[in-house]
């Protein structure tokens, strides 16, 4: 187990204006290495909104065979929270983020982790944490020092559009079902469109007739009480703050539950597909074994 310090940013305008008002947090992660002796790259994992599930340490356990050393974050725990579906507002994505780059900072410390060459991926909420911490403004305010080489997130929220469309120049690549309308794919699709022609590098790969949690072994259900965004945008400007496209700002736990009250709406599919779960864990090992030199 490593316990390292974070803090507790509720929005990206906290990081960016007020980051040394905002309260410490002491996080944790399990480290998990190949073996006790030899040199590794790092991924570091972020579960969704409903925390950690079997498939997403399949995917940890995956990489810890193949010569990879992983990281599972616990920023839930670390805030006794168990789930944020349906609210959104007791552990956020800027807070994970902050998180992760603290993590990764703590790991220098470790001599069988080489921090220069480190991943993160992530699932749902977790996959906007995977995304968002490639935004370059926000990792330079965080992290000037140490960045990720590698990004892989899951079905992530892609409807929040940054104004500064700056991403660090490394591998990303998104995966979405076809199908999901927790977060859809077309939101991903107009991010990485807009992304790129903005001179950045993003991927994506779309899953036919796969839902929300593609990766999951359950059947597809519907939660009444999760978001859909599926006509949701929103977009982030340059002083962090998130706003819905006719300009209401999101910027405390109650303007977020007004504002998405009228942007989104309540019930989403999500659940498993045999082919896109095989496919989605085969390239997810060839993505690691790529981009972090294994």
């Amino acid at each position: 187990i490593i316990i390292f310090d974070s803090k507790n940013p509720f929005n990206f305008y906290d990081i960016f204006n007020r980051i040394d008002k905002i309260s410490t947090q002491k996080v944790f992660g399990i480290l998990t290495k190949p073996n006790d002796y030899d040199n590794f790259p790092i991924i570091i994992g972020v579960a969704g909104s409903a925390g950690w599930g079997q498939h997403h340490y399949k995917y940890l356990n995956n990489y810890v065979e193949n010569g990879f050393a992983t990281l599972s974050l616990h920023s839930f725990k670390s805030r006794n929270v168990s789930s944020t579906v349906g609210s959104q507002v007791a552990v956020t994505i800027p807070m994970i983020i902050y998180d992760a780059f603290m993590a990764l900072k703590e790991l220098k410390n470790h001599n069988q982790i080489d921090v220069n060459n480190s991943a993160i991926t992530g699932w749902s909420l977790g996959g906007g944490v995977s995304l968002f911490s490639a935004w370059k403004p926000i990792q330079e305010l965080i992290s000037p020092d140490l960045k990720f080489s590698a990004h892989l997130p899951f079905y992530p929220p892609c409807m929040i559009m940054p104004d500064d469309l700056k991403f660090n120049n490394v591998p990303i690549h998104i995966l979405a079902g076809e199908l999901d309308d927790w977060v859809p794919a077309k939101a991903c699709t107009e991010l990485v469109d807009a992304s790129n022609k903005k001179g950045n590098n993003l991927n994506i790969t779309i899953y036919e007739n796969a839902h929300h949690s593609f990766d999951r072994e359950m059947d597809v259900q519907i939660s009444s009480n999760a978001y859909s965004f599926t006509d949701c945008r929103m977009k982030i400007d340059n002083n962090g703050v998130v706003r819905l496209l006719n300009g209401f700002p999101l910027s405390t736990p109650s303007l977020q539950k007004i504002g998405l009250f009228f942007c989104a709406e309540k019930g989403a599919h999500w659940g498993g597909d045999k082919v896109a779960r095989e496919k989605s864990k085969l390239f997810a090992l060839e993505f690691m074994q790529k981009n972090l030199g294994k």
